[in-house]
């Protein structure tokens, strides 16, 4: 095969839409076809735990790959230092003898494997994505022809691999979005490409919390109401937004999108809150003691946003208010001036 020929097979099977394990098991099929190699492995480097999560392979045996995915590998990966911006490296170029190294003397040796490469996976510009292994059963040391391919097609494979593509482009479908975050399985958040950061997106914040609960519930769409800073003027709240990875990512759950909060039928901050208490289920008089007013405060309260939201009562407006993600989580802080 030539390689104008296997770069643009390669170039059409990372573009295409199917699940990231797709596309990273049709580039590694292609790979093994075309390369002088013997079995290949990717896997993806979740940030939270610097673990691997495997989405392809070539020529392993079950019981390889079930090795290959456990922690003391990352940890060996790490201290190799092939999970760095650099050539592809093979075993015989690393610090520490074969026979030094668990994941070598323990699997790989046996299973038949004396030589590899591993190939670090980057988009360009973009944060470390995991790593690809070509195994050999030769001792021989890898060509300096067969390393320049691979430092040609790593950014393409990065690319066909990466959860980001997909995250970003979801991303830009909702309107005034200026911050952003990625949500990882195990728990760290990272800004997503093309937006700003925020406060409230940093992993310990509660509406990461709030957008964990409901992806890992398996809903694919959360939208709510933030109270802003006491300094954002007359925008007092931001609107959130949960999306759930369209890629089955290993490591990935989805995006919180944060963007200026609208008008929500004209409610105010306090009428707000009041909505929020009241999707939960809480009564008029339960909504009264945790704001410290009076019942029939909160009874006028409730009028108007019946009367906003054009519904006749407290069910249906609950409905609507989920619908419209006119709704501040009861986590939120208390940001609203208490003499409203």
């Amino acid at each position: 095969m030539r390689d104008e020929s296997a770069i643009t097979q390669m170039g059409e099977i990372a573009a295409s839409t199917v699940s990231i394990e797709e596309r990273a098991q049709g580039l590694l099929e292609l790979l093994d076809h075309w390369l002088p190699v013997d079995a290949t492995w990717m896997a993806l480097s979740d940030p939270a735990s610097n673990d691997y999560t495997t989405v392809g392979s070539t020529g392993l045996a079950p019981g390889v790959l079930d090795y290959l995915d456990r922690p003391s590998v990352a940890q060996e990966i790490r201290d190799a230092g092939i999970n760095v911006r650099r050539p592809p490296v093979s075993l015989a170029e690393l610090p520490f003898a074969a026979d030094e190294l668990p994941t070598w003397a323990e699997c790989l040796t046996p299973a038949g494997f004396r030589e590899g490469l591993g190939v670090p996976l980057f988009e360009a510009g973009g944060p470390y994505l995991g790593m690809l292994t070509l195994l050999f059963g030769s001792r021989d040391t890898p060509s300096d022809k067969l390393r320049d391919r691979l430092m040609r097609l790593s950014p393409m494979i990065a690319r066909g691999v990466s959860p980001m593509r997909s995250l970003a482009a979801t991303a830009r479908l909702v309107r005034g979005a200026s911050a952003g975050a990625v949500l990882y399985r195990d728990g760290p958040t990272c800004p997503l490409p093309g937006l700003d950061d925020h406060a409230i997106l940093v992993p310990e914040s509660p509406v990461v919390a709030i957008a964990r609960e409901a992806l890992l519930a398996g809903q694919l769409y959360k939208s709510f109401v933030w109270p802003a800073e006491a300094d954002a003027g007359a925008n007092r709240h931001l609107r959130v937004t949960v999306l759930a990875a369209t890629d089955a990512s290993p490591v990935v759950l989805g995006t919180l999108l944060v963007g200026p909060g609208d008008k929500c039928r004209g409610l105010t901050p306090r009428e707000l809150q009041v909505l929020g208490l009241l999707m939960d289920g809480r009564s008029n008089q339960q909504i009264a003691t945790q704001l410290a007013v009076a019942a029939r405060t909160v009874a006028a309260h409730v009028e108007h946003i019946l009367y906003k939201l054009e519904t006749p009562t407290r069910t249906m407006a609950a409905v609507r208010a989920e619908r419209e993600g006119c709704y501040v989580p009861p986590q939120a802080p208390n940001n609203v001036p208490q003499t409203i």
